[in-house]
């Protein structure tokens, strides 16, 4: 039996797809600080490091602290790497935390929906 011959034009023909993995490379983590300290440094953020490879940047107001330990033993031993600490002015103080596994990318992103929310 012959099957019949279908004719369809190029752009009807189903996208080429590439694998998640070659798309995503940056979600693995590289143990870079670059995206957060340029975003630190595009909001104008004085950064501090230290002898032992430590980051450290304060906003100019004092509320919001963020730390890139990768040579901090007290934070390695909670597996700590990033730390962000907040003081709002009318709530309590909180802290956020990130693992040595989690990609600075996720880290600058958190960091610029924390910038971009409102006071409320």
């Amino acid at each position: 039996m012959d099957r019949p011959t279908v004719n369809t034009s190029p752009t009807l023909l189903p996208a080429v797809i590439r694998r998640a993995v070659e798309e995503r490379r940056w979600l693995s983590s590289d143990h870079c600080a670059v995206p957060v300290l340029d975003l630190l440094n595009a909001l104008d953020r004085t950064i501090v490091d230290t002898p032992e490879a430590n980051v450290h940047a304060t906003s100019p107001d004092g509320r919001v602290y963020v730390g890139w330990l990768p040579e901090d033993p007290a934070a390695w031993k909670r597996n700590v790497v990033w730390q962000v600490r907040v003081q709002p002015t009318e709530n309590d103080p909180w802290v956020q935390e990130f693992g040595p596994y989690t990609p600075s990318e996720a880290v600058a992103g958190f960091l610029s929906a924390l910038i971009a929310t409102p006071t409320r």
